[in-house]
């Protein structure tokens, strides 16, 4: 048996919906082939938060024995600082992945331009670190694939000035084909270096194969967050801080029932919130607790009976999650309810992947829906002060300046919730 017939026997197949919605057909997959390096030549680089002014650079060689070094300056060519880190690998049936390296520099200065190369050689890239005061713009797209639509996504965001970039889960849509997690790393690559990729999982990085391989060795050892920086176990769920935004990067595909070490470690993580220093309190995850897209229904139900009076009592502000390839924003809401207390939810799984849009809507809108379309897009959540957000959602149909829907957010941190949400936090937080 051929090894591409082996594969296909561990393959997930996915139903695509059809549409009745007149919009312009999903764009092809882009043909990434993989292009002859030195063995030590750093490919696929990318860049994270790692804590307190420290940020992570992964990259991957073809050389197994290349240093994890990274060195790195304020001026270009001049590398006053070097920074040793690790590196791993690993084979999924037929495949076997490059090194795979990750180093964390710093302590880095806040707003600052930074130059910086991988392994002692190739070419210098360049990044710019978040500020740490107010204001602070996220770029917002999940599940982003390898299509020609993604392509038209990571342009528009290229245009748009961002300091993090923020990606609810699905990434590359490699479902076990193990090389498009190198295309997707090589198409990412020039926004990907320049400014930090915050990401969660999601279902399309699921890539178990009972008894032989876990669900997340690829994702895990490809895109490692900094769990570690914020009490996690898992690279599935941490958190980090920007500026004046405490963001809490969740798992739809872990546990995460009362008795789970993330619904424990979610605990432990809001306890240390400090609103004071940080006002603005984010969560990110993949499946959608509020969607009213046919696509999906009642996938995320169990995760929000478990969790949702956890970020209730938190005060969290918004919800940023993805799944559902079309665009949704809500009103404040909570059990299923409109509540001036609760969060504002929004699903944008319109990156670009290669399933296509989810058209199909129910009828009625629930009254907490305030605006939904099938198009592919990304989104911007500029945090311009303690009290105040601005997000916006951007079309691919249109030109980067436009706004497709736009709307002016208050933070719950100064409200008439916040006292209230301070007794309920901590009776729950009490509990054992």
């Amino acid at each position: 048996m051929e090894p591409k017939q082996v594969l296909a026997l561990f393959l997930l197949i996915s139903a695509t919906a059809t549409s009745e919605y007149v919009r312009p057909p999903t764009r092809k997959t882009l043909n990434l082939s993989w292009r002859s390096k030195s063995s030590s030549h750093p490919q696929q680089v990318h860049i994270s938060l790692a804590g307190d002014n420290h940020m992570r650079v992964s990259w991957v060689t073809n050389d197994k024995s290349a240093a994890s070094m990274v060195e790195y300056g304020t001026s270009p060519g001049r590398y006053s600082n070097i920074a040793l880190g690790e590196s791993t690998w690993y084979s999924y049936l037929f495949y076997s992945s490059g090194m795979i390296h990750h180093t964390v520099i710093g302590p880095l200065e806040d707003n600052t331009v930074y130059y910086y190369r991988c392994g002692g050689g190739g070419p210098e890239y360049k990044l710019k670190t978040p500020p740490a005061q107010f204001p602070v713009t996220f770029s917002v797209a999940g599940d982003l694939g390898q299509t020609g639509w993604t392509k038209s996504t990571l342009d528009h965001i290229d245009q748009c000035k961002y300091d993090v970039h923020l990606l609810p889960g699905d990434l590359s849509y490699a479902d076990y084909m193990q090389h498009l997690w190198d295309t997707f790393g090589e198409l990412v690559e020039p926004l990907a270096s320049a400014k930090p990729w915050m990401v969660t999982q999601g279902n399309h990085e699921r890539e178990l194969i009972p008894f032989f391989k876990d669900s997340f060795e690829s994702y895990n050892s490809r895109w490692k967050m900094p769990f570690e920086e914020s009490g996690s176990s898992s690279n599935l769920y941490y958190s980090f801080e920007v500026a004046g935004a405490h963001i809490i990067m969740l798992g739809s595909y872990t546990d995460y029932d009362e008795y789970s070490d993330q619904y424990n470690w979610l605990k432990a993580d809001l306890a240390k919130v400090d609103r004071n220093k940080t006002p603005w309190l984010l969560v990110l995850f993949h499946v959608p607790w509020y969607n009213s897209n046919e696509a999906h229904q009642n996938e995320g139900d169990w995760m929000m009976a478990a969790m949702e009076p956890l970020l209730y009592a938190a005060g969290v502000d918004i919800v940023l999650a993805g799944h559902v390839h079309a665009y949704e924003r809500t009103e404040r809401v909570n059990n299923g309810k409109l509540d001036p207390c609760g969060a504002v939810h929004i699903t944008i799984g319109d990156g670009g992947n290669r399933e296509g849009l989810a058209h199909k809507y129910k009828d009625p809108q629930p009254a907490w829906s305030v605006f939904r379309e099938a198009s592919f897009g990304h989104g911007e959540l500029k945090l311009a002060n303690s009290t105040h957000a601005f997000w916006s959602w951007h079309r691919n149909d249109d030109d980067e300046p436009v706004r497709s829907d736009q709307v002016w957010i208050t933070s719950l941190v100064n409200s008439e919730c916040a006292a209230e949400k301070k007794l309920g936090l901590r009776k729950i937080l009490m509990e054992p």
